[in-house]
């Protein structure tokens, strides 16, 4: 089994599949699962400098459809839960803020522990989804470029894209 696995992770290593590996691991962290992607995209940028934007753009896309199916995920759980419960206050004031703010608060989905579920509740909601999505992929693409870009060039020797 540990020579498996060992020949698993070094196919995901090499150039040809780490932008599939990049778009996999942004995809499964935007969903309500634990996991971060910052490292698996840093980790492909730091063994393959030429692939900085292309990493960044991959992992971007791959994020953002992370967050579409948390969204689809909240748009579906809604119908269920509003057949058998009722909001507790605190509940209800967090889905008025994000009543008001709408859309634009999905910029906020890059956030660590509330950002994913922001995208589920905001389909929840039904908030429009192309807005959500828009504002989802940016927030994302700056997350990403902010701490790939800002670890890559804070590292001695850094390629400078």
């Amino acid at each position: 089994m540990e020579a498996w696995l060992q020949s698993l992770l070094a196919a995901l290593a090499l150039p040809e599949y780490g932008l599939s590996t990049v778009f996999v691991v942004s995809l499964l962290s935007a969903t309500l699962l634990p996991m971060a992607s910052v490292p698996a995209v840093y980790g492909l940028v730091k063994l393959n400098p030429e692939l900085f934007w292309p990493a960044l753009v991959v992992a971007t896309a791959g994020n953002t459809a992370g967050g579409i199916v948390t969204y689809w995920m909240g748009y579906g759980a809604e119908r269920a839960f509003e057949r058998v419960a009722h909001r507790p206050p605190r509940e209800a004031r967090a889905l008025a803020w994000l009543q008001r703010w709408g859309p634009p608060a999905c910029l906020l989905s890059w956030l660590p522990f509330v950002g994913d579920p922001l995208c589920g509740v905001a389909g929840w909601l039904r908030l429009p989804f192309w807005p959500c999505v828009a504002y989802m992929a940016i927030g994302k693409f700056a997350r990403y470029l902010l701490y790939v870009g800002g670890l890559y060039w804070a590292a001695p020797g850094a390629y400078t894209p």
